[in-house]
């Protein structure tokens, strides 16, 4: 089995990319290990520093943006950057493990494009816009205005979808479950 690889998750805001990156994760057959990204805003509830995000003042991100330490990087919002670090990369890779992406749709892309030979990208479609924008109600974590440019995003980056090279329509955790894993499964055996 392939190690050093990369697993690119993305989709919109969601779409249970997360849910599905967590589950593969406990997968001890995959060898995964899961990439912390960078990010600039601030930490949210119990979120831990180098655990949930490497959490850098916006002034921080940009130096290191200018030193070239980061792998790929987004403005994903006004003043809101995310990236991943190729220290971070490195690292799992010095570990013997394959790394887990959860990221957004353009990072996804650039992970594959500067990782080419060694990526699998896959993105997580919610079954409609009309089911994606219902999960992001029923999760209570943002306002009106939050989900709204959220969803706005989100028809952006599913017409990115046909740039990945696999697709999988979450309108079944389980079943997206599955065949996230079996996709993966095949491409750390090919």
């Amino acid at each position: 089995m392939k190690t050093a690889t990369c697993i690119v998750l993305s989709a919109p805001s969601g779409s249970g990319k997360t849910t599905i990156a967590k589950h593969l994760l406990a997968l001890e057959h995959l060898n995964l290990a899961f990439s912390v990204s960078a990010t600039s805003r601030p930490p949210r509830g119990l979120e831990v520093d180098g655990e949930h995000y490497y959490f850098l003042s916006e002034a921080a991100f940009k130096a290191k943006i200018a030193e070239g330490a980061f792998a790929e990087y987004e403005e994903v919002y006004p003043g809101m950057f995310y990236g991943t670090l190729k220290s971070e990369v490195a690292r799992i890779w010095a570990l013997g493990k394959n790394v887990v992406f959860d990221i957004d749709v353009l990072g996804g892309l650039k992970i594959k494009k500067q990782f080419p030979q060694k990526t699998i990208s896959i993105f997580i479609k919610p079954p409609s816009e009309a089911a994606l924008a219902e999960r992001l109600r029923q999760r209570g974590t943002d306002s009106a205005d939050k989900i709204a440019m959220r969803l706005e995003k989100a028809h952006a980056e599913m017409a990115r979808a046909n740039d990945f090279d696999v697709l999988v329509v979450n309108d079944n955790l389980e079943t997206a479950k599955s065949e996230t894993e079996e996709h993966i499964t095949n491409f750390l055996t090919e």
